[in-house]
């Protein structure tokens, strides 16, 4: 799959490991910086989906999504993202990268706007059966890219944002998991702004049991290209 994310935001809090520990599935380890866990809440808009060498379809190839995110290894000990969940706004969107991607994709009723600078970004979720989940914020970068930042800083940055690869399970999200799937993903280093954000509105981690404490760091991108392949067995 081709696609590209615009309007980019990384929102990351420091959690407890113990309690993110317990929520990832075996045969996944959870990865930590300087033995310190981290979780991501990431609202963006996807344009141009499609399989690669094909053109966008109107209607079904944009739409926003707002990913709730942490940092595994797999069984093969590769670095990657573990999500808990992805609410997107297009329903074919979440039924294909269910089937296809074995990601915990969830219908939402969302809205991604830039109002002089500020992108603000309103989802609910709406998928059936799922636990509550809603986020109202505007965001927006404060400074250039390249920014001179401390290396320590630079390093974790690093660490959260450049992941090529996602680990997947099915059933979906099982803690027991009958396989460990593994999806590369590929594209150019990330071009980062800080940024700033204001929260009207933030309940996605309640089902999970998890407290998001204090100010989270956070970063702006702009736009990246992306390509995505389909998962692979690992375990």
């Amino acid at each position: 799959m081709a696609m590209t994310w615009c309007d980019l935001l990384f929102a990351h809090w420091r959690v407890s490991a113990a309690a993110l520990a317990a929520l990832i599935p075996t045969g996944l380890t959870l990865d930590v910086y300087e033995q310190q866990a981290w979780l991501g809440i990431v609202p963006f808009r996807m344009t141009a989906v499609r399989p690669r060498w094909c053109p966008s379809i109107p209607g079904l190839s944009a739409f926003p999504e707002l990913n709730v995110r942490t940092y595994v290894r797999g069984p093969d000990g590769c670095p990657g993202v573990w999500f808990f969940s992805l609410d997107a706004h297009q329903s074919l969107a979440v039924a294909l990268a269910r089937a296809g991607f074995a990601l915990r994709y969830l219908r939402a009723r969302m809205r991604c706007r830039d109002v002089s600078g500020w992108i603000e970004y309103a989802s609910e979720r709406v998928h059936r059966g799922a636990p509550p989940a809603k986020l109202v914020a505007r965001y927006r970068p404060t400074a250039a890219l390249a920014q001179p930042v401390e290396p320590r800083d630079a390093a974790l940055t690093a660490w959260l944002t450049e992941r090529y690869c996602l680990y997947a399970t099915r059933p979906l999200g099982a803690l027991t998991p009958r396989a460990i799937y593994r999806g590369d993903i590929h594209h150019a280093p990330w071009s980062l702004q800080p940024a700033e954000v204001e929260f009207e509105h933030l309940d996605l981690t309640r089902e999970h049991g998890l407290q998001l404490v204090g100010a989270p760091l956070l970063h702006f991108a702009r736009r990246l290209d992306v390509v995505a392949w389909l998962p692979q067995r690992v375990s």
